[in-house]
């Protein structure tokens, strides 16, 4: 197989990029058809990107011969569906984060692609990211000693629309945005979160009450070896999207993330334009170039993927707790499994 024949099951914001991507700037993949179930959208990419095939369902993207391989950007309550629907006839999977809104479909979701022996990637994209591989390899190569302390901020610039809120297609703060933290604390302390105790608000965007979401979160971790750990996530910073983690080691630290400094630095919603990132896309351009060009170099060397689906379901697993804990006030505990537990009396309850 020269190249890889690649379909893209959903293209608004992401899934456009993950598309001209493929399209533009991995040789070794073959761009074959996209899908959306706004099929105007599908056509308008499809149109830009000089593609013959769009659809406005899935299934007959699946139905292609000539499609080896897929792309799942879709709305985070369709990612389960899409990767048991896509295993079930013999495709790979790239998925966004996160894989499912629950443990039971993520779990389900797991067992399809196994079951059909395709690969599984989840777009974690931070990991490809110059600066936080770098600091992986450090890290495993014991520069800065025993990892002690996680600390990771993340920050948009403001909310997605109200749509992305509407009728549950996809999950809340913790799952959506924070899931990116949890993935990072267990990747970076080369560690197990199990403990969570989650604080959330809603004064930025007040309107998220009726969607039973918050805007702003602090999580505090627990790891299994004894390091702890916190992350922020806020849905609208006003400044700009600002992105930043700290590990703290028996012998150093290390910082990635970069606020675009002048002499003199201002964060507001007016004066930042030069001392910030303003969108995710540009932050994370490399990141995601580099992840979606590792999945379609593994599949076509017949590798395991480097971000696995169980990574995936990990990070979920976390995500999950921390909504609980934010909801029950309480800290949660996550048991040997990752499933969910009481943290008050150490017996499952979930």
């Amino acid at each position: 197989m020269n190249k890889l024949g690649v379909g893209v099951i959903g293209v608004g914001t992401l899934g456009r990029r993950h598309a001209e991507n493929l399209r533009r700037a991995i040789p070794s993949a073959q761009l074959i058809a996209v899908a959306d179930s706004d099929a105007a959208r599908a056509k308008q990419v499809a149109v830009e990107l000089e593609l013959e095939h769009h659809y406005g369902r899935w299934e007959p993207l699946l139905e292609r011969k000539d499609i080896q391989a897929v792309v799942i950007a879709a709305p985070s309550r369709f990612h389960a569906p899409a990767t048991k629907d896509a295993a079930a006839v013999g495709k790979h999977v790239f998925c966004e984060k996160p894989p499912a809104l629950s443990l039971a479909e993520a779990e389900a979701a797991q067992a399809a692609v196994s079951k059909a022996g395709v690969l599984f990637q989840i777009g974690f994209m931070r990991r490809y990211d110059l600066a936080y591989a770098k600091a992986k390899r450090q890290i495993e190569a014991g520069e800065i000693g025993e990892p002690l302390l996680f600390k990771s901020t993340g920050r948009d610039r403001q909310p997605p629309p109200r749509s992305f809120f509407q009728d549950g297609i996809n999950g809340t703060l913790f799952l959506d945005s924070t899931i990116h933290e949890f993935d990072l604390a267990r990747w970076l302390m080369n560690d197990d979160v199990v403990e969570v105790h989650a604080f959330g608000g809603v004064r930025a965007c007040p309107e998220l009450a009726e969607f039973g979401d918050v805007d702003s979160a602090v999580v505090n971790l627990r790891f299994g070896r004894g390091g702890i750990g916190n992350v922020e996530s806020l849905r609208k910073a006003n400044y700009g999207y600002d992105i930043r983690t700290e590990i703290v080691g028996s012998n150093g630290a290390l910082q990635m993330g970069y606020l675009q400094q002048t002499g003199q630095l201002v964060l507001t919603g007016t004066a930042a334009s030069y001392d910030v990132v303003d969108h995710w896309l540009v932050r994370f351009a490399d990141a995601y170039l580099n992840e979606l060009r590792d999945f379609v170099d593994t599949v076509l060397a017949g590798k395991s993927p480097r971000v696995s689906g169980l990574e995936g379901l990990r990070a979920l697993a976390v995500s999950l707790a921390a909504e609980r804990s934010w909801r029950e006030s309480r800290p949660i505990v996550l048991d040997s499994k990752s499933k969910l537990a009481a943290s008050t009396t150490g017996a499952s309850d979930a």
